[in-house]
């Protein structure tokens, strides 16, 4: 009863029209307000935490990205530092003084340049050394029985570095098992796929290493025997890999696995501990406490103003919200609210 003897004074004494504008117009344009503006606000979060997932993917993305190309990259420069090329070759071409009748009057020799550079070989790798000869199985050949081979190695100056010197023959086979072997062979021989020719290898050094302070670059290569006979020669260096240059060189998927993956691990060891360092460093504190007072200063302007632009587009005269004192108290509450919440 007492309510509504309330209602019906203050219906008296507002009027049908001023009663009608404070106990239903202006609390249903309240409360559209806050639907639209409860709406507006989820949208904007909705779009804010899109655009903020789709940046923190893609710089996740390019994060990892030039991570792991960085990791190949150091990979790739480490291998082809680390590990030298597998094999060299040089052709040899051979000189002899020639006699006023026929045949040789000289030993064969030549000289082989090896790189045109500081050096070629590789600091603290062996390499294995020896020269292929290309001989017919002439009947001069067959009768030369064995003859050395010697070879002089030198740097840049001409100094003498190292020298070896080897002996070598063709390999010896019957005359019945080379008469089984030339009858089975036989059409290679009559059609060009086989020829009368034996390859020799005369091994110079097993395990050469190259010298620091004299890197070779020449070599002087002398057969000591006139009466050879020799389609062509070439001298051939091979590195013997071990250890990890083994392990990298035969095996390059599965070290190339394991030597990206450490690049990765450890690069992304020292990001994290730069960024830890950074993010609690004593400027970045100061910058970020300056960053965060500016934004709520500027949000708060901001919804000040949207909150007037609201109130005067939303109600027909402009001091609908200013009318009592209880309507202005009910703003004031509300802005502090939104104000927090943000």
């Amino acid at each position: 009863m007492l309510q509504i003897y309330t209602n019906l004074k203050t219906f008296f004494e507002l009027g049908p029209k001023e009663y009608y504008r404070q106990k239903f117009k202006l609390p249903l344009v309240k409360f559209v307000y806050e639907i639209v503006n409860s709406y507006k606000k989820r949208t904007k979060q909705g779009f804010s935490n899109l655009r903020d997932v789709l940046f923190r993917g893609t710089v996740v993305a390019l994060s990892t990205s030039v991570l792991v190309w960085l990791s190949i990259l150091m990979y790739l420069a480490f291998y082809y530092a680390y590990v030298p090329k597998v094999s060299h070759e040089k052709p040899v071409h051979l000189q002899f003084k020639p006699c006023e009748d026929k045949g040789i009057c000289s030993f064969p020799s030549a000289h082989v340049e090896l790189t045109k550079r500081q050096q070629l070989l590789m600091l603290g790798q062996l390499y294995r050394i020896h020269l292929e000869l290309e001989l017919p199985e002439s009947p001069a050949n067959k009768e030369l029985g064995m003859f050395m081979v010697c070879a002089d190695f030198r740097e840049r100056n001409g100094l003498l570095v190292a020298s070896t010197c080897r002996s070598t023959m063709m390999h010896y086979r019957s005359n019945f098992i080379d008469f089984l072997y030339k009858a089975v062979f036989s059409p290679l021989y009559i059609f060009g796929g086989a020829e009368e020719k034996q390859n020799i290898q005369v091994e110079l050094f097993s395990d050469y290493e190259e010298h620091e302070n004299q890197p070779v670059t020449d070599i002087y290569v002398e057969i000591q025997t006139k009466h050879i006979e020799m389609y062509s020669a070439k001298f051939c260096i091979h590195a013997n890999f071990s250890g990890l240059r083994y392990v990298m060189f035969h095996f390059p998927i599965l070290s190339a696995a394991i030597g990206i993956t450490s690049n990765l691990f450890f690069i992304a060891v020292v990001c994290m501990i730069s960024w830890y360092q950074l993010i609690n460093s004593e400027e970045y504190m100061k910058y970020m406490d300056e960053r965060d007072s500016n934004e709520d200063q500027n949000q708060l302007e901001y919804f000040k103003g949207d909150l007037e632009d609201s109130s005067s587009s939303s109600f027909e005269e402009p001091d609908v919200f200013n009318g009592n004192e209880s309507e202005n108290n009910f703003l004031e509450e509300r802005a502090t609210v939104e104000n927090i919440n943000e």
